[in-house]
């Protein structure tokens, strides 16, 4: 894991929503840190910070130093309420991870050498059926992304769940559920070239009964 995350906090006393407006009226965004059997303790972030560490991918799956009072604690992110319409964030959840507990986390799929592999040069059609797949590892194993290498993928070939490499300590649930639960990951598809002759073909003589009239 590259990145060091540093959430810088302080604990708030105040409630409700009247109390979370107005400290996003001075750039403040409410937020709450629970789990790891420890009292929830409710927190003050800045916004202007919050939304840097927010532009960057990792941010969402890596393990983060939530920072209060003198303390650092452990955590991820769980959660990020945003305002339908504004550039506002309105609420984020944290949750305190322990070292030798496993944790459940959504990590994002990077797909490598896609613009290389045989079935793109040939002229086929990739199709992203899953962005980011669901882990349980413990906290130190947690990985920022899963890699999916597209280098030997020819036309007609699918990637599923069960092709994923996984980082060592590194398991995926939803294959213990059973083959119908190994899903399409990306494929590869040749343009129908017949189809689309065909759809010309319907569209010049679409073409040549209107000249008639």
């Amino acid at each position: 894991m590259s990145e060091d995350f540093i959430v810088n906090a302080v604990v708030r006393t105040d409630k409700g929503k009247g109390a979370s407006r107005r400290l996003r009226r001075v750039e403040g965004v409410p937020a709450i840190l629970y789990g790891g059997h420890k009292d929830p303790v409710m927190l003050t972030l800045k916004s202007n910070e919050v939304k840097k560490h927010l532009e960057h991918e990792s941010f969402y799956s890596h393990i983060l130093s939530v920072a209060f009072d003198g303390v650092t604690e452990k955590a991820v992110l769980r959660a990020v309420q945003r305002h339908p319409s504004k550039p506002v964030i309105m609420h984020m959840d944290f949750q305190r991870v322990s070292a030798d507990e496993k944790l459940s986390m959504n990590v994002p799929l990077h797909f490598v050498n896609e613009d290389t592999c045989p079935g793109v040069k040939a002229g086929g059609l990739v199709s992203h059926t899953v962005t980011e797949v669901a882990i349980v590892c413990l906290p130190k194993d947690l990985p920022e992304y899963i890699e999916v290498d597209m280098s030997a993928m020819n036309d007609g070939d699918v990637i599923h769940l069960s092709d994923l490499v996984m980082p060592n300590g590194v398991e995926m649930p939803e294959l213990a559920l059973g083959e119908e639960h190994d899903h399409p990951v990306v494929s590869i598809h040749i343009r129908n070239a017949s189809a689309d002759d065909e759809a010309t073909d319907d569209g010049e003589a679409a073409a040549s009964e209107g000249d008639e009239d």
